[in-house]
Formats: C-alpha cells, sequence, structure tokens
C-alpha cells in the first residue's frame, strides 16, 4: 500500500498535468482519464495513521493563519509589537470583521518557503510573541470582541534568548490570563499543536481541530527520543501519544473536527473554510445573553473537568 508521502507526491503530479491541459479542449478525454486517476489516487488517503496525519498536518502546503484570516474576515487590521521588546512574527494577529461582528483573531505563522520559515521562525514564538498575543486579548476584552485563534506551531522557541527574555513566565501568565478572559475564545488547531506553545493561545471556551491536525505535549520526534532514545520511532510514538483529532475528540480535549478533503486540506481549501465559517458562526451565536463571568465561569470549568470526561462513542465531525 502507498505511504501518504507517495500518494501526496502522484497527486501533485496529476494536479500539475491537469492545469496543463484544462484550458485545451482537444485534451478532453485525457482530462477526464486524469480526473478519475485522481479521484482513486485520493481514496487510497481515506485511511490514515496517526504518523500519516502527521505528516498532514505539518505539509508545506497547508493553508497558513493568513490565508484563514483573508479567506473568512473582512477589514483586517494588523497589529504588531509587545510594547516591552520587539514584534515578534510568528504570532499574526490583529482585528477583524466577521459578519458585520469586530473580532480579534490571532494565530502563529509559519510561512511558505525557507525564506518565510526563516522570517516567522518556522512558527515558534519568542516570549515577544506571546506577550503580543496576550495584549491583543486583553484588549478584545476590553472593548467585548471575541478572540478566534488559530494554532500551528512545533512549540514555542527554546532557544537561550528566548529562555532569558522570560519565555515560561510569558507562557504561564497566558495560561492565567486567558483563562480569566470575559470574552469569547474560540480556538482552531489548523496544523501543528504542540507543548505550551500551542496552549499559550488555546486556553478557550471552544477548541476545534481539522482532522488531519495533530495536538500534544511535545512532538512525536520529542517524545521517541525521550522514551527510547531514537527519533527514527516518531511513527511508533504516533500511535501511543493519542495526538489525533478523533483521539482528542473522544477524550474530551476539544470540541469538534472539521473535515479535511482527502489528501488534505491544501487539497481543496475553500471547504474547509466554507466549514470554519460555519463553525464560527454556530458557536459564537451561543455566546449571546451570557454575562462576561459566565464567558470565564465556562472555560475555567471546562478545563478543570477535561480528565472527568467519559469516553464518547461517536466522534462529531463536520460534514
Amino acid at each position: 500500500m502507498a505511504t501518504i508521502r507517495e500518494i501526496d507526491d502522484k497527486l501533485n503530479a496529476l494536479e500539475e498535468q491537469i492545469d496543463a491541459l484544462k484550458d485545451n479542449m482537444e485534451y478532453i478525454e485525457i482530462l477526464s482519464s486524469l480526473h478519475a486517476e485522481y479521484d482513486k489516487t485520493a481514496e487510497d488517503a481515506a485511511v490514515l495513521t496517526p504518523h500519516d496525519r502527521v505528516f498532514l498536518a505539518r505539509h508545506p502546503k497547508r493553508p497558513k493563519v493568513d490565508d484563514y484570516i483573508e479567506a473568512l474576515f473582512d477589514d483586517f487590521f494588523i497589529q504588531r509589537g509587545d510594547l516591552l521588546n520587539k514584534e515578534d512574527k510568528s504570532i499574526f494577529g490583529g482585528i477583524a470583521m466577521f459578519h458585520g461582528v469586530p473580532v480579534t483573531v490571532l494565530g502563529h505563522r509559519k510561512g511558505r518557503d525557507l525564506q518565510e520559515n526563516l522570517e516567522f521562525n518556522f512558527g515558534m514564538p519568542e516570549p515577544e510573541g506571546y506577550r503580543k498575543a496576550l495584549r491583543l486579548m486583553k484588549q478584545a476584552e476590553k472593548f467585548g470582541r471575541p478572540i478566534i485563534t488559530f494554532i500551528d506551531t512545533p512549540g514555542a522557541y527554546p532557544g537561550l534568548d528566548a529562555e532569558a527574555h522570560g519565555q515560561s513566565q510569558a507562557i504561564s501568565r497566558n495560561l492565567a490570563e486567558m483563562s480569566a478572559l470575559k470574552v469569547p475564545v474560540i480556538a482552531i488547531v489548523t496544523g501543528e499543536g504542540s507543548s505550551g506553545g500551542a496552549l499559550a493561545i488555546g486556553v478557550a471556551n471552544t477548541v476545534y481541530m481539522l482532522e488531519n491536525a495533530v495536538y500534544s505535549v511535545l512532538s512525536p520526534e520529542g517524545f521517541a527520543t525521550i522514551l527510547w532514545k531514537d527519533s527514527s520511532r516518531a511513527g511508533e510514538a504516533c500511535e501511543l501519544m493519542k495526538l489525533t483529532a478523533h483521539d482528542l475528540y473522544e477524550y474530551g480535549v476539544i470540541d469538534g473536527i472539521i473535515r479535511e478533503p482527502l489528501g488534505g486540506a491544501h487539497r481543496s481549501p475553500g471547504v474547509v473554510y466554507r466549514d470554519i465559517d460555519e463553525m464560527l458562526v454556530r458557536e459564537l451565536r451561543k455566546f449571546k445573553g451570557k454575562s462576561g463571568a459566565e464567558i470565564a465561569r465556562d472555560r475555567y470549568e471546562k478545563f478543570r473537568n477535561i480528565d472527568q470526561v467519559v469516553l464518547k462513542d461517536n466522534v462529531e465531525v463536520i460534514r
């Protein structure tokens, strides 16, 4: 059976062939054959292992936070800086309109190529990034704006400078402050969600995951290195870590799963944007009429009671 990497490579090749011929009606029969082969190949991605989902969660073509902002929100106004030290580009956020309602939206930013990866530190925020995120969230609370976060990070930056500038303090303060925010917070894990680097913008009233996203205490490679002193056993680690959306929904860590097209969200991002839009409209409606104290209490109790959730029999997947 082909691996997800082989399936992805074949789908990419077929897409290139289809794009090259799609405007020429002379090749309509060949196009029909290519489309059929594409659909058949995509079906091979219907059953995925946890390791396969890690591959898709890290896919370089996967939609990024700015893609979601452009697709879902209007009049986005970017905000920069932590008002203390510097601008951390690995956290991207600002104010926007969502169906006529002002919201604050922010998330991790990885980049699309090596140059952007380096510019955005591969989506690994330093303390300044988390302080910026908190500044935006406290501002949102002051003006009564709901907060929407997009999580996609391999973890907080572990460098010496980050530690010297208060990395652990910045993350812990975010956890404490977010737990008490008096406006609704909705978090969506769109790719990787690793360690406190993810949780620092993930203490939300409602937490959703894309179907091929992963959410865990650390990377599978880190898990394998710690447990077996062998990072090559990452695939085995994925099975043990229970890091997939379906696993985490079963354990009550997340509230729902957003379905992805076969082969990953990058194959048809418009479908994913539509389903996220519908989810946000539905979830934000639930908070109408609730006081700030009720919203904060609901969020606090959600996280305090995660370990008491009974395993669910059926996984809810938005279709």
